[in-house]
């Protein structure tokens, strides 16, 4: 056998392996996500219909650094998950809200970062996926709330401006700082234990300032969740 040979043989096994690994990976994420979910439950009710939850930021993470397809699959199986552990008592019209709002968020932010893979590429696709998930889900709500919550389509559009649009905003706003904070040493500690490809950015030193306004929307997005939620 020529070394070509060998060549066009181990290069399928590799190729292989690095799908296990991308499944694996995956597959962690989506259980850590939906553990977050879970922790999240005690958070109080937004008009007892709205649950604040992070399970986003786990997902988006798996979709920047695996791709659109990546984040699409991960959001659905998390919010079937979800229906199946009869979590979220709404069936399937809440599995539905949950993978529309998740997948909105994290496919919108993964297409724009799989484009432009910097700092900034990253900011500008979480935030153009918060605001694609605040587009979506109030249609959606317009559509699906009189249904299921069998109230008038008056009373939920006076809704949407005072209690759905500032809900979104502000669950994707936390998930969005809180994906910007943990990106990094998670997709890192990923790739030590190498379940995720190596980096094609030269590596760099971490930026403080990034950080500090990381921190900074996530202190500002929790303070608005706790006055949303009337714990404040």
């Amino acid at each position: 056998m020529s070394v070509s040979d060998l060549s066009e043989t181990a290069a399928p096994r590799s190729g292989s392996a690095q799908r296990v690994r991308t499944v694996v990976t995956l597959g962690m994420l989506v259980a850590i996500a939906y553990a977050v979910m879970w922790v999240c439950k005690p958070i109080p009710k937004v008009m007892g219909i709205l649950q604040f939850d992070l399970k986003d930021c786990v997902i988006v993470i798996g979709g920047l650094l695996f791709g659109p397809v990546a984040a699409a699959a991960s959001s659905l199986v998390v919010s079937l998950l979800e229906m199946v552990t009869a979590t979220s008592g709404t069936g399937p019209i809440g599995m539905l809200m949950n993978f529309l709002s998740t997948a909105s968020f994290c496919v919108t932010a993964s297409v724009i970062y799989k484009r432009r893979r910097t700092q900034m590429g990253a900011v500008a696709g979480l935030a153009s996926g918060v605001a694609v998930m605040v587009a979506v889900m109030l249609v959606w709500n317009w559509l699906i709330t009189p249904i299921y919550q069998e109230v008038p389509r008056e009373v939920v559009v006076s809704m949407l401006p005072t209690v759905f649009l500032p809900f979104n905003l502000v669950k994707g706003g936390l998930n969005m700082a809180a994906a910007l904070l943990l990106y990094k040493p998670v997709v890192s500690a990923l790739r030590a234990a190498h379940l995720a490809p190596p980096s094609e950015a030269p590596k760099g030193k971490i930026n403080a300032g990034f950080v500090l306004f990381a921190l900074f929307l996530l202190v500002t997005f929790v303070v608005l969740m706790l006055v949303l939620s009337g714990l404040i």
